[in-house]
Parts: structure tokens; C-alpha cells; sequence
């Protein structure tokens, strides 16, 4: 009997080949948006052949947000108990910066997993902080270990959230030193020229378009953006589902018209916190002070925007992005100013591990709102910046 050529030529780590196209799908276009299809293009099978090894796009999608962690505890696995903080954030940002494209799967796809399936999740992440929080522990004796343990692998982690283009062994270097001076920073000892941070308030809904938008945003971050129908929409502002296209022509222009809000009153809080700043160094405390600040007040608006971005049809989303490189760039600058010694793409990195200190320790303290926890991410933050 002849064997079948496709069989003999099919590679034997198919299956694995699958779930890192699938993660890179998943965290380019989110869950709902992506396609078995898509998927299957990444490895050059047809979908029916993709049936073969995952019976549904759930089965799949739940796998690849367990890669991540299962890599990350196995990683950690082989580090000895009681070994210094260096060698165990760099166990896990050597992880992080190997599987950057499929690693992000997690950070905001994760709701859509079933109870269950997060909760085991959520359980092996929880080993992650547990290890690092006791080397962070060892480390520094200064308060508020557990956030300084998030929020470095916040900065470590926020590699696979972004695209800017940096060798393997740079970016290691960099996210290690950058997470190394987080969990070293006392989040009580705020920067000396933080203040308080005027945003702009978020605009008051005073015409039915205003008001649809204002009811969808809770709806939106509570749910995701796929989950919310346009009848709970138009419940929550007293109307019926077919009179909310006189004002939007479909439910993701309401999401659209949510980002660019978000879009808008960031970029006027920065314009606000610029303003008189005294040299480079102030200002990217103060960038630093309005992005925390931001986070902690327009919580639902900011996870929405962040979450559901990569949702947006291609026309929707252009402005959207080049909105956020906009402001990229203004932190960029400053940055290099402020450390002439960095190049454009070290800087680049070096910012998005500040937001992603930022989102990390905001969720650890639940977004509970107060003036310290402020000063205390903004602190976490810029020591992540390296001023």
C-alpha cells in the first residue's frame, strides 16, 4: 500500500504550529473577529484540516491563553526557590519576548474564556506573581510587594501589546532592567513634581446620540463589545432597538465614536499637563501623572478603547491608531530628552512598559480610586521609564 504523501510530508508539531497561528490571530483581530479560516491560512492548511485537531474556534482559543502561562510557570519551574530577582524576571521575560506575538492573548481576551477554563487560568498566572512576588520580597524590603510584583510583569509583558520592531536579545535587556527597577521603586515615595492632574471631564450627554454612547460604554467594558446587543443598548436609554439607527448606523460605529471619545480627552489631558512643565524630566512625570490619572477615571473608557481597538473595521480603526501613535510619539520625545542616551525604538518600548505598569497594578488595586494608589502607579510607572 502506498502512503499518503500529504500524511509523510505533514509536520509533527502541526498541532503547536496551529495554536501560535491561532494566538497571533486572536491577538491581531480578537476573538470574535478572528476566523478559523484566518487561522488556518497561518499554517497553510485548510480549515476542514484545522477540524481535525480542535473541534471549535473556543477549543482553540482557550489553548493558546493557556500557552502563555503554562510557558511562563514551566520557565519558572526550573528556576530554584530563593534564586535572586534577576534570574527570575529574566526566566520570564525571556518567555514573554520568545512568544510576543501569540502572548497577549491573555491580557484582554481572557474575559471571553468560560468560568472554568479562567478560572485554571487565572490560577497559574496567580503561581507567576507568586514567584516573582517572592523574589521581589527577597529584593527590596519596601512596602506593597505584590504590586510592585504585577506591575513589573506589567513591564515585562507589555511586549506582546505593541509591534515596534527590536531584536530579541535588545528588547530581553531592556524589559528585565525596566521590571528590575519596578519592583526596587517604593510606591509610597511618589515623584517629587507629581501634582495633582486636571482631566478634561468627560462630556455630559445632552442630546440622544450623547446618550447611547454614554449607555453602551458600561455595557461595552463589562461584556465586550461582541457580547452587548443593540436591544440592551437601547433598554439602558429607553428606546426602542430600531430607533438607534437614526443616530448610529450600526452598533460599531457606537464603539468607534467610544474610542475616539477616549482618544480626545487623553489627548487633551496631556495638552493640560504639558503646559509650564519646567524641562524633560517633569514632563514625563507629568505624562506619566495623566496617563495613571486617566486610567483611574475614565476606567470603562479606557478598557473599552484598548480591548475592542483591533475589532474596528480598517477604515474605522485608522484614525484611531494614528490618534494613539500620536501620543506615542509626544511620550517618545520627552523620553529621549529625558534620556538622550536611548534610541527611537528602545524609547518606543520603554513607553509601552509604562502603560503596561499602568493597566497591571491598576487592575491589582481594582481601579479603587484615591489619591495615594494615584501617586503610587504613577511612581511604579516612571521608575519602569528609568528617570
Amino acid at each position: 500500500m502506498t502512503a499518503d504523501p500529504a500524511a509523510a510530508t505533514r509536520p509533527r508539531n502541526r498541532k503547536q504550529l496551529i495554536v501560535e497561528a491561532a494566538g497571533r490571530v486572536f491577538g491581531e483581530h480578537g476573538y470574535h473577529a478572528a476566523s478559523m479560516e484566518q487561522i488556518a491560512a497561518g499554517v497553510g492548511i485548510s480549515a476542514a484540516a484545522l477540524y481535525r485537531h480542535f473541534p471549535n474556534k473556543y477549543a482553540l482559543f482557550a489553548e493558546c491563553a493557556d500557552l502563555m502561562a503554562d510557558r511562563l510557570v514551566a520557565a519558572l519551574d526550573e528556576v530554584e526557590p530563593g534564586a535572586a530577582l534577576a534570574e527570575v524576571l529574566g526566566a520570564v521575560t525571556r518567555v514573554t519576548v520568545a512568544h510576543r506575538a501569540s502572548g497577549g492573548v491573555y491580557r484582554w481576551e481572557a474575559r471571553f474564556l468560560r468560568r472554568e477554563d479562567r478560572r485554571q487560568l487565572m490560577t497559574k498566572f496567580g503561581y507567576v506573581v507568586e514567584r516573582v512576588d517572592e523574589a521581589v520580597q527577597r529584593a527590596h524590603a519596601l512596602p506593597d510587594a505584590g504590586l510592585r510584583a504585577v506591575a513589573a510583569l506589567g513591564a515585562i509583558g507589555s511586549i506582546t501589546m505593541h509591534h515596534t520592531s527590536i531584536a530579541p536579545r535588545r528588547a530581553e535587556e531592556l524589559l528585565a532592567a525596566s521590571a528590575s527597577r519596578v519592583a526596587a521603586t517604593d510606591p509610597a515615595a511618589a515623584p517629587g513634581s507629581a501634582r495633582t492632574v486636571e482631566l478634561p471631564a468627560q462630556p455630559v450627554p445632552r442630546t440622544r446620540r450623547a446618550e447611547i454612547l454614554a449607555a453602551a460604554i458600561p455595557l461595552f467594558a463589562r461584556d465586550g463589545f461582541a457580547s452587548v446587543t443593540n436591544g440592551q443598548i437601547a433598554e439602558a436609554v429607553g428606546l426602542a432597538p430600531s430607533a438607534l439607527y437614526r443616530h448610529y448606523p450600526g452598533k460599531v460605529d457606537i464603539l468607534a465614536a467610544a474610542c475616539l471619545q477616549a482618544a480626545g480627552l487623553l489627548a487633551q489631558g496631556v495638552e493640560q499637563s504639558l503646559h509650564g512643565v519646567a524641562g524633560p524630566h517633569d514632563a514625563v512625570v507629568a505624562l506619566a501623572a495623566t496617563y495613571v490619572a486617566y486610567s483611574f477615571e475614565y476606567t470603562a473608557l479606557n478598557s473599552v478603547a484598548e480591548a475592542e481597538l483591533a475589532g474596528l473595521p480598517g477604515d474605522l480603526r485608522r484614525s484611531l491608531v494614528l490618534a494613539q501613535r500620536e501620543h506615542i510619539a509626544v511620550w517618545e520625545q520627552q523620553l529621549r530628552l529625558a534620556r538622550p542616551e536611548l534610541d527611537p525604538r528602545r524609547a518606543r518600548v520603554l513607553v509601552h512598559a509604562g502603560f503596561g505598569v499602568a493597566v497591571e497594578a491598576g487592575r491589582r488595586l481594582r481601579w479603587r480610586d484615591s489619591p495615594d494608589r494615584r501617586d503610587a502607579v504613577t511612581a511604579l510607572v516612571v521608575g519602569a521609564l528609568g528617570l
